[in-house]
């Protein structure tokens, strides 16, 4: 699974390695032609960067394993919404409310805008983290797997920018995901429940407009949530040529960290977990908002950018790459 989807061999600067007869590039990114020695490429313009960077976007947006996981997220709240319907009164059972489930799910009935809140609270811990995973793991590993990685490399691109690109595309693709399943809740609970003022978990109304802004920053504040798994996998991906080897990686140790969140007598290493403070966001629907655990979850987040960041960076630009 990699360019070979999209027909990736086009991206900017392949062709001029295709035509080059390069067959492999060292640790130091220089492109080997053959027996007749090293490739001589120029530097990249900052015009040719913007351009690395919106070909690694659409590279991965248009795969369509990229977009069968947006249809998947997407489809989350309509399967939450219909089912709160049902339960409701009117809507063909009796226990309205749906009792309950992911959090928020007893105030739909009388305000859609709550599928929101529900939906991202339901895919957070597993859905969401499992879609950027894949995205992660399989970035530089399945560009190794189908033989495409040498060739943006030999193109002048560099090493960090381009692991710098990818990152960035996977960044871009964790709030994607987010806002799908937040906008498909949104019109999934204005077709199916009343719309109106929001009561906040304080206990305090908000006008309808300002529960929007407060959905939106949710939105964000998820994405933000997803930076520290989506550097995981970049560095999972860095440490193999088989991009199903990175994508289950990444996948099982997601799984294993939520796991150990969940063993009390591990309670010493909680905090450090990058799941820790995920539903941290519904901090967000107080009034005022409460920041001590959302800045703790930012924090957390940026350690685990920083760290495993470093440790892909120094991986790819010290490895030969012969795929």
């Amino acid at each position: 699974m990699s360019r070979a989807e999209t027909g990736g061999t086009s991206r900017a600067g392949t062709e001029s390695a295709n035509e080059s007869g390069a067959v492999g590039v060292d640790a130091a990114g220089r492109g080997a032609e053959g027996a007749s020695g090293v490739l001589a490429v120029r530097a990249p313009s900052g015009l040719w960067a913007l351009g690395l960077f919106r070909s690694e976007l659409v590279t991965v947006l248009r795969r369509w394993r990229t977009l069968a996981l947006l249809g998947v997220l997407a489809a989350v709240p309509v399967l939450i919404g219909i089912a709160v319907r049902i339960e409701t009164p009117g809507g063909g059972g009796g226990r309205g409310g749906g009792g309950g489930g992911p959090a928020f799910i007893e105030q739909i009935t009388n305000n859609g805008l709550f599928l929101v809140f529900a939906s991202l609270a339901a895919t957070l811990p597993v859905f969401l983290p499992m879609a950027v995973g894949v995205v992660a793991g399989d970035a530089v590993a399945g560009e190794a797997s189908s033989g495409t990685l040498r060739y943006l490399l030999v193109a002048p691109a560099g090493r960090t920018r381009l692991l710098l690109a990818k990152y960035v595309s996977v960044l871009a693709f964790c709030l994607t995901a987010t806002l799908a399943v937040a906008l498909s809740a949104l019109a999934v609970g204005a077709l199916l429940f009343p719309l109106g003022d929001v009561t906040t978990i304080s206990g305090t109304q908000i006008s309808f407009a300002d529960g929007l802004l407060r959905a939106l920053a949710i939105a964000v504040v998820v994405a933000a949530s997803l930076t520290g798994i989506a550097a995981l996998g970049l560095f999972i991906s860095t440490l193999t040529n088989s991009g199903i080897a990175a994508m289950a990686s990444t996948v099982g140790l997601l799984i294993t960290v939520q796991i150990l969140g969940q063993i009390p007598q591990l309670h010493a290493i909680q905090p450090y977990l990058f799941t820790r403070y995920w539903l941290s966001f519904a901090d967000v629907l107080r009034e005022p908002v409460y920041w001590d655990q959302l800045v703790k979850n930012f924090e957390l987040q940026a350690l685990y950018v920083a760290v495993f960041g470093s440790a892909a960076w120094a991986r790819f630009t010290t490895k030969d790459i012969t795929a």
